[in-house]
């Protein structure tokens, strides 16, 4: 129906589409900040003040972290697309920017597939998809290995009760509920917009090592400078804590977080409920676990999505979209 109408109808309904999405981001960012039930704004603002995160040094430093995470970000992107047509870098933090304000409220980011598709024309849009499913698959390939080595050394250093067998059953289930569900997919010839996972597999094989090698480089440069970012946290809030000893806990925290479906915009709910659990072993306070872990997403998520509403709102379709 869209692409029935007129140009100048086609122009108005994408300016809505645009001032929705980032509307939508910009009150979902103030309802979780305005309305947190275990962390009131009032109280989070104080505490931040009382700890002197708002000075120079420590502002300045927390940013350059996050900007080097983006960097590497939109690097892997950039690197990702190069395989199927070369962009320039500014085009790829347009891409990585506006794909994160459009995702920002959507579950498990699912957004920024189609965010990022509709950059592309149609000879190209089913690939971006792949490629965007590639970076992806890695940073969380690099958050779970380096998440089951670092809870490994918790379990192991803090002495945590875990019941082996009911972990062995629940991979056992879906170890067996994704065997059914890979036979019954190979049998029926299942297809993703017309492509069968034959050839996607084939078009992820067939992208050159280095591809892969570099994907998983920038994968594992992001998860240093986050893991750190938060630990840096930790040192300003005046907790007298190792960097070993404080991996041990982030990475556990992340991985367990990884493998918790839930909407983007809740995602620092779900970090904060496992995190203050897991720090609370060894002895860190609710409140500043929850400051930290909002801190992350404000500097991660909120302030690189509210730059991203700038190419939201300036985006424009591929030529052959709107003719």
């Amino acid at each position: 129906m869209f692409f029935s109408l007129s140009y100048k109808a086609k122009q108005f309904f994408f300016v809505l589409i645009k001032l929705s999405i980032v509307v939508s981001a910009c009150y979902f960012i103030y309802k979780k900040l305005a309305n947190n039930p275990d962390l009131r704004f009032n109280d989070f603002y104080q505490f931040l003040t009382e700890n002197d995160v708002f000075s120079l040094k420590n502002g300045l430093f927390l940013l350059l972290l996050t900007i080097f995470n983006w960097f590497f970000e939109i690097l892997k992107w950039k690197h990702l697309v190069s395989t199927i047509k070369k962009i320039p870098f500014k085009n790829a933090l347009e891409q990585s920017l506006g794909a994160l304000t459009a995702s920002l409220f959507t579950p498990n980011r699912i957004g920024e597939y189609g965010a990022k598709v509709i950059y592309y024309t149609s000879l190209f849009r089913k690939k971006i998809v792949l490629l965007n499913l590639l970076g992806n698959i890695s940073q969380m390939c690099v958050t779970l290995f380096l998440g089951v080595i670092g809870l490994s050394f918790f379990v192991t250093i803090y002495d945590v009760h875990i019941d082996y067998f009911k972990i062995l059953s629940f991979f056992i289930i879906l170890l067996l509920i994704f065997g059914f569900t890979g036979y019954g997919i190979k049998k029926n010839n299942f297809t993703i917009k017309g492509v069968t996972l034959e050839r996607i597999f084939k078009f992820i094989r067939d992208l050159p090592l280095k591809s892969h090698i570099l994907t998983l480089v920038f994968s594992v440069l992001r998860y240093m400078l986050f893991s750190f970012q938060f630990y840096y946290l930790l040192k300003i809030f005046g907790i007298d804590i190792s960097y070993f000893e404080a991996m041990t806990v982030i990475a556990s925290m992340y991985l367990l977080t990884s493998i918790i479906p839930s909407v983007f915009i809740f995602d620092v709910i779900i970090k904060g409920s496992v995190g203050v659990f897991l720090f609370s072993i060894i002895g860190i306070n609710e409140l500043t676990i929850l400051s930290v872990i909002t801190l992350m997403w404000l500097l991660n998520f909120v302030l690189p999505s509210l730059f991203g509403s700038y190419y939201v709102l300036n985006f424009n379709l591929p030529e052959e979209d709107i003719e």
